[in-house]
């Protein structure tokens, strides 16, 4: 209870945010083909959120510098609220992706704001339940979020995205009129990604498969929904069924990469997935329920693939590189989020349905592949950090992990 009373504020608007920005993705998607969109064009949308998180992320440190939190949280908060009232004033994919840029740069300042005041209130006694805390609010929120999509899709479009912007506007309230003091501003992440690259060239590829994964199913799983005949309000359940499928899957993903060759579990969650995804493309003709069960399974194999990465980048990093790395690999995600949205949904334009799924195998069946090499270069390492569940939120994220990862390697 005390942990509420103290984190309350960031926690609701964490939860707040999460409802908001995990709804107008499907959203956009949904009501961009039934106002006559093309499908690459509805992929574009899913890349320019992702740009428009990678400028966030950038931006925000400095923001916070200038500003302090709260303000730099309001603008932020502001400018996604204008992305998303502003898609009921025209149809356009062009402004449409405009507006998403805007919704993408919200979504990385506002995490980055919450968690370096986080990272701020902090300390050694609570870290370990402030985060778990706050990983349960933000996967909750993801969750829900993506039952919304049923009810928003059968209403007018001007409500929907209305019903979206009042949340994203709520999310300034806990925040800015929150008594608590606003902490010091952090001394700005460098971006390194060569760092990244040098402590581990297989967990950079890793990184980036997950991207590819999460970014193309989450922006263009409603078009691959329609394709196999799901009604607009099945569309959540099929995305919220791949969050769950996420979630259950960190406990074993973790232990595993605790106790075996993280590169192994590597190549074996890509191994996996690459069946989940053929198993996705066979069930489309047996029913909503296997559809639903597959995209489950899709989210079990693929969704750990981030943090057993990390995990893995991190066994070669000293403490004092720590914060640097998660930033790097950060980058790295967000490079492989922008172009997978895109590039899937053309894919589907020109060869069906099944062509996102095949071009998530490919980059995992890519990930197998260097992996097996990667072994054949180099042995892994003899002392190892803790698993960790890696939200990809912020460049800043990795500064609330940080001790964490010490703390493991040093008992």
């Amino acid at each position: 209870m005390q942990m509420l009373i103290t984190f309350g504020a960031l926690f609701m608007s964490v939860a707040l945010l999460q409802l908001s920005s995990g709804g107008v993705g499907p959203l956009d998607a949904l009501t961009g083909l039934a106002e006559g969109f093309s499908r690459s064009e509805v992929g574009f949308l899913g890349s320019a959120h992702f740009f428009g998180f990678f400028i966030g992320c950038w931006w925000a440190p400095r923001l916070m510098g200038s500003v302090g939190h709260s303000r730099a949280y309001a603008s932020f908060t502001a400018m996604g609220a204008i992305g998303l009232a502003a898609h009921v004033t025209v149809t356009d994919p062009i402004m449409w992706a405009i507006f998403r840029i805007a919704s993408g740069i919200c979504v990385a300042g506002c995490y980055t704001v919450i968690e370096a005041w986080l990272q701020a209130k902090v300390t050694n006694e609570t870290r370990g339940r402030a985060m778990g805390t706050y990983r349960i609010v933000d996967m909750s929120a993801s969750f829900v979020a993506q039952f919304m999509i049923g009810a928003l899709a059968n209403v007018e479009t001007y409500i929907a995205y209305n019903a979206l912007t009042i949340l994203c506007i709520a999310a300034i309230f806990p925040l800015t009129l929150t008594k608590a003091e606003q902490p010091m501003t952090a001394a700005t992440t460098r971006l390194r990604p060569s760092l990244a690259w040098r402590a581990s060239p297989l967990a950079v590829a890793g990184v980036l498969v997950a991207a590819q994964s999460s970014a193309a199913f989450r922006m263009v799983g409603p078009i691959y929904g329609q394709e196999v005949g799901l009604a607009a309000s099945q569309i959540g359940y099929f995305l919220a069924a791949f969050v769950a499928g996420g979630a259950i899957a960190q406990y074993p993903a973790g232990w595993l990469a605790d106790k075996y060759d993280r590169r192994w579990v590597l190549i074996g969650l890509s191994i996996a997935a690459i069946i989940a995804c053929m198993i996705t493309v066979a069930s489309a003709s047996l029913g909503t329920g296997a559809v639903m069960a597959s995209a489950a399974f899709f989210g079990l194999t693929t969704f750990p693939v981030y943090s057993v990465a990390t995990a893995h980048a991190h066994d070669f990093a000293t403490s004092a590189e720590r914060v640097e790395l998660s930033a790097a690999l950060m980058f790295f995600y967000a490079v492989g989020a922008i172009a997978a949205p895109y590039a899937s949904s053309t894919l589907i334009a020109w060869f069906g349905a099944g062509a996102l799924f095949t071009f998530i195998s490919v980059g995992h069946l890519l990930l197998v592949v260097f992996g097996l090499q990667r072994m054949q270069v180099r042995r892994a390492p003899e002392e190892r950090t803790r698993y960790i569940y890696a939200p990809r939120t912020s460049f800043g994220i990795g500064r609330l992990l940080k001790r964490s990862r010490d703390k493991s390697q040093n008992e």
